[in-house]
């Protein structure tokens, strides 16, 4: 058959894979993870690719996550085709290897029908790619299947000596695995979610990067422009080649734009991402708050972050007063309880004289902990509306059928002091994240981390309430730079902050509250400050 110029060979694939992408549902491409790469970002990624290749050098290629091709079209467009020695593609469908037939039947490609991860790489080390470029499937922990898992775990530790987090998606098993795939001195280009850089499950993939392969260069998009439309993921792109690194490995970081022309860019050192908790801070001009212990103090030396309880069914254990009124629920069986925060106009809340916030919309939380015998005999009403969650399912859903009794909802007083979990960036330039005062007796659904003040603070405040002021101005004026640095961000710009990454921002105290503070020796600060972390006797524990 003969073969096309490139040009008609990239309109003929593009017009595939709009033709596949039209013929499936987003939850079907959802869960497989197929998030296909868009053929400008393919092209700018081969760009930046083969410069870091010797000059010349003949290519065997692989992607491990082929599709249509994007990539390999990429690097034909990218360089003469007598450079290209072969290309190695594998798929789980056969559609795409008809596809990939069709637009290249020259034999240089060669498509497997097969899950990557139980591909067995070549004996033949001459016979391994020297360049792997890859978008891998986008497929959250959860979808994977128990055993699967666990043979991808132990086949990552064998393969590269790292132990990966059963919470980690399998695009970073695909990284890891074709590891073993890499020619020595080979060069990877790997497409995948920036979200890596600051979650625990990412501990391995980065782990990978620096001890096992030396890294070459980061491009991290803005999380405002999101690279693939059906997939709401902050991109970043790494580059590393297969050979021992060097003890401070120079890297070349960039931000924003694309990876060929970035809004910014710097050379560092892997050192300071061996220091770096949270790889994102790199990214900022401003100083690296999230991985930088200070002087001072940080939110966790001050308070205990408990996040907002998660119900279960907030249609069913959350109502309004008409419907608990409707229902006829006893009123000590209702908690007020915060709306989600797109529902708060304020950011201090009052209270009325019965305890519940002064909002326009209250809420209630049905909250009842004792066994369903009692309820059946002195709450006849209470009862019935448990029956009807009972026939509704609710009762078997995932937290309520962990809890006994199933409606029984976990302890979480009320807070003085709120975080919202997450937002985005908003018109009037307020940052994503708001603190709430709160004087009320409501609790707080899981949209929101409640502040507990620890024991000093709490005597502190309640001998001199001004001082919840004074603290609540303080929360407010942390400049949101340093809460995103703390935090963690996901396409289109949604920016989530989870307790333990508030309870690392550093916090400049006032001095009224300083000087309330006991000076003592080092020594004697870390005891007390370790008694302290213990937790505030009014504080819920987990469960």
């Amino acid at each position: 058959m003969r073969e096309l110029p490139r040009e008609d060979v990239e309109k003929a694939r593009i017009h595939y894979q709009d033709r596949l992408d039209s013929s499936r549902t987003a939850e079907y491409r959802n869960k497989l993870g197929q998030h296909a790469t868009p053929p400008e970002l393919a092209r700018d990624i081969m760009r930046c690719s083969v410069p870091l290749l010797p000059h010349g050098q003949p290519i065997r290629f692989m992607d491990p996550a082929f599709g249509t091709g994007a990539f390999y079209s990429a690097l034909e467009m990218t360089i003469p085709s007598l450079r290209i020695a072969y290309g190695t593609g594998f798929e789980i469908e056969h559609c795409f290897e008809e596809i990939a037939g069709k637009l290249w039947p020259n034999g240089r490609l060669r498509m497997h029908v097969k899950d990557f991860t139980l591909a067995e790489p070549p004996n033949d080390a001459s016979l391994k790619p020297n360049l792997i470029v890859c978008n891998p499937p986008y497929v959250r922990h959860h979808h994977i299947g128990r055993e699967k898992k666990a043979n991808l775990q132990k086949r990552v530790k064998e393969n590269t000596g790292i132990s990966i987090s059963g919470l980690a998606g399998l695009h970073c098993y695909f990284l890891c695995l074709a590891h073993e795939w890499m020619a020595d001195g080979g060069l990877a280009a790997w497409l995948i979610p920036s979200e890596f850089m600051d979650v625990n499950y990412g501990r391995a993939v980065k782990e990978y990067l620096l001890n096992n392969v030396a890294l070459q260069k980061i491009h991290r998009f803005d999380p405002r422009d999101v690279q693939f439309d059906d997939a709401l993921v902050t991109s970043t792109v790494v580059w590393f080649k297969n050979c021992r690194p060097l003890p401070d490995q120079e890297v070349e970081i960039s931000y924003g734009g694309i990876p060929s022309q970035p809004n910014w860019q710097r050379t560092i050192s892997t050192n300071l991402l061996r220091s770096s908790d949270k790889w994102t801070g790199v990214f900022s001009d401003a100083a690296n708050v999230s991985s930088q212990r200070t002087d001072g103090e940080t939110i966790a030396d001050l308070f205990d972050i408990r996040r907002g309880l998660a119900t279960g069914s907030n249609r069913f254990f959350v109502l309004t007063p008409q419907q608990a009124s409707e229902n006829q629920i006893p009123t000590e069986f209702l908690t007020p309880i915060f709306p989600a925060p797109r529902h708060l106009p304020v950011n201090e809340v009052y209270a009325d004289a019965l305890g519940n916030p002064d909002l326009e919309r209250k809420l209630f939380l049905v909250n009842c902990n004792l066994p369903e015998s009692q309820v059946r005999l002195h709450y006849p009403s209470l009862a019935r509306y448990f029956e009807k969650g009972r026939m509704q399912g609710v009762s078997e859903r995932y937290l309520s059928r962990n809890r006994s009794p199933w409606y029984s909802q976990e302890h979480r007083p009320a807070a003085p002091f709120l975080c919202t979990y997450m937002g985005r960036i908003r018109s009037d330039s307020s940052g994503p994240f708001r603190f709430i005062r709160n004087h009320s007796q409501a609790t707080a659904p899981n949209l929101y981390l409640m502040l507990y003040p620890k024991p000093d603070l709490a005597r502190q405040i309640e001998n001199e309430p001004e001082t919840a002021d004074r603290l609540w101005e303080t929360l407010s004026s942390i400049p949101s730079e340093t809460m995103i640095a703390c935090g963690r961000v996901y396409g289109g710009g949604l920016y989530k902050i989870e307790p333990k990454e508030l309870s690392r921002v550093p916090l400049s105290l006032p001095d009224s509250v300083l000087d309330a503070q006991p000076r003592i020796d080092d020594g004697e600060q870390l005891r007390l400050l370790n008694e302290r972390r213990k937790g505030y006797s009014a504080v819920p524990k987990s469960g």
